[in-house]
């Protein structure tokens, strides 16, 4: 591990250097690649430093003891300081072992979120509603930026669909989790008789892909026009406005309606197709390697059950770490760092144990 945190930072140290190189900082792309590598490194770097100084006052406290001849305070402050470094160096340790884990390279990107209420009927889309609110919420407290690509409301303001951009720093990395089946138990306005109903929407949180990651050939999509429909709105139905966009070789079927402009539709519904299609890849990547891995918690999967929000008990559970929180208002408002945080140490927990055992 230590050659390895070594070469990180030479590597480090050597990027540093061509931050500073006039031609490096001319080159837009090349600078900006330099950066993001940068600042993957800085945090092994930091945490590399503090281990060598810990283990440098460890050896100190060593030495002194070995030698002998110490008063008996001076003694008791050197002894103090040994313990006090050699635990310093096993917690440092263990923070190394987890920065050295091998990154998701989606971790960086941001992402396009598609919520899709699924049982329930009307009942969903209103679950899909506060779901919205919930990552939207969230996204504010983290100073990322929301962007809707399309929207399908229902009259009672509930959502049958709707597809949104977040734009900001590792939002993705903390967004990963989300993909799956979210149940939600409580007694509906519309219920008279005070019955809890089961209801399900659908999450797929997808990497935003960029052009040069997915190239489309125009000749692969058959684009359609059509006139927009939801509940309501000046433009509803009266421009042809609406673009479907089909990706003939995968199948792969996306429609905006939320802009008044043709133009800005098919902008929008590219972005998601060119997400849609790069996850799929990854997919296809990731299920090659499938008997390998043995992570229980990854990007999820859209068709697997994986969190219930019960109101009547205030209870959140996510069912893939066993992990229950009795603070299902706090959640639903955008305080979703303690559930995103337990996935992350599970996630890192099972990398550890696979590297132990290859």
């Amino acid at each position: 591990m230590f050659d390895k945190l070594a070469a990180v930072e030479e590597r480090y140290e050597d990027i540093n250097l061509k931050l500073t190189d006039p031609a490096v900082i001319s080159d837009n792309e090349k600078y900006k690649g330099y950066m993001k590598e940068y600042k993957t490194l800085t945090p092994i770097v930091e945490k590399y430093r503090e281990y060598r100084k810990a283990k440098g006052s460890f050896e100190e406290a060593r030495e002194l003891l070995d030698e002998g001849g110490l008063d008996r305070d001076f003694r008791e402050i050197v002894e103090e300081q040994y313990k006090e470094s050699q635990a310093d160096m096993e917690t440092i340790g263990e923070e190394l072992k987890i920065l050295l884990l091998p990154r998701d390279p989606n971790d960086d990107k941001n992402v396009i979120v598609e919520i899709r209420g699924g049982a329930g009927g009307e009942e969903a889309a209103l679950f899909a509603n506060s779901l919205f609110r919930m990552y939207s919420m969230y996204a504010e407290s983290q100073r990322w930026k929301v962007e809707v690509l399309n929207s399908n409301e229902t009259e009672l303001g509930g959502m049958k669909e709707v597809s949104f951009l977040i734009t900001g720093e590792g939002a993705y990395s903390r967004l990963k989790f989300e993909s799956g089946v979210h149940r939600v138990q409580r007694v509906p306005e519309t219920e008279t008789q005070g019955r809890i109903h089961t209801s399900t929407v659908t999450v797929a949180v997808l990497p935003e892909a960029e052009e040069v990651e997915v190239e489309i050939n125009p000749s692969d999509l058959q684009i359609d026009v059509f006139r927009a429909s939801g509940a309501g709105g000046q433009h509803v139905n009266k421009t042809e406005s609406a673009i479907r966009i089909t990706h003939l070789p995968t199948g792969t079927v996306v429609e905006c309606q939320d802009e008044r402009s043709q133009f800005k539709n098919k902008e929008k519904a590219m972005k998601i197709l060119r997400s849609r299609i790069y996850e799929k890849k990854q997919k296809e990547a990731d299920e090659k390697l499938a008997s390998e891995r043995k992570l229980q918690v990854g990007t999820g999967d859209r068709a697997e059950r994986i969190r219930t929000y019960n109101y009547p008990q205030s209870r959140v559970s996510d069912h893939r770490i066993g992990l229950t929180l009795y603070k299902l208002d706090a959640i639903l408002n955008g305080a979703l760092d303690e559930l995103i945080e337990a996935l992350l140490t599970f996630e890192q927990a099972e990398k550890l144990q696979q590297q132990q055992e290859y």
